[in-house]
């Protein structure tokens, strides 16, 4: 029995869907115009693959990755998601999404799947909110993080509760980005 088996299809797909939403939340805090938004999106799948192909993968990692590199899930069998109407929507919306994901790997997975899982979330968060550069004109000017960005980095790390784990357990990301060891 792999640790995917502890989770409903559901639970399973809430957590797959946390680390999109997490950087989803920092979209909605500031949009940032096609071109921001690409790079934002893109930023959010390097971030994940980095996170669950690194070194020092977990067994919930293992797991998640298996299943990205595995067959594409079919959107008839996917749970049904409500749209958000507006980007305060987007936002709450993903935070219950991150906070109903944590609680899952909280309840049914080991301490150290928690800790990784949090880490890959606000790696994924993290990774967004630098991705593109908020206010300026035609590229000039602006802040690679702004302040409402820096909010909604703040409420995830609250959410997180990263504050409580000790530093020595934040993830490390290979400079080069593969997710091969030094």
């Amino acid at each position: 029995m792999s640790l995917k088996d502890s989770f409903t299809p559901e639970e399973w797909f809430k957590i797959m869907t946390a680390p999109g939403r997490a950087g989803g939340v920092i979209v909605a805090a500031s949009p940032s115009g096609v071109t921001g938004i690409v790079a934002e999106a893109r930023a959010i799948g390097e971030a994940i693959r980095e996170q669950v192909s690194g070194p020092g993968r977990t067994p919930l990692l293992e797991a998640m990755a298996a299943d990205l590199i595995g067959k594409a899930t079919d959107p008839r069998t996917m749970p049904p998601q409500e749209r958000a109407r507006t980007m305060e929507e987007a936002r709450q919306m993903g935070m219950e999404a991150v906070r109903q994901a944590i609680w899952l790997v909280s309840a049914k997975a080991s301490p150290e799947d928690s800790v990784a899982y949090k880490n890959l979330l606000m790696v994924v968060a993290h990774r967004t909110a630098e991705a593109a550069k908020e206010g300026g004109f035609l590229g000039i000017g602006g802040e690679l993080v702004n302040d409402k960005e820096r909010a909604a980095l703040a409420e995830l790390r609250e959410l997180l509760r990263l504050d409580e784990i000790a530093p020595a357990v934040t993830p490390t990301i290979n400079p080069d980005g593969s997710g091969n060891s030094p």
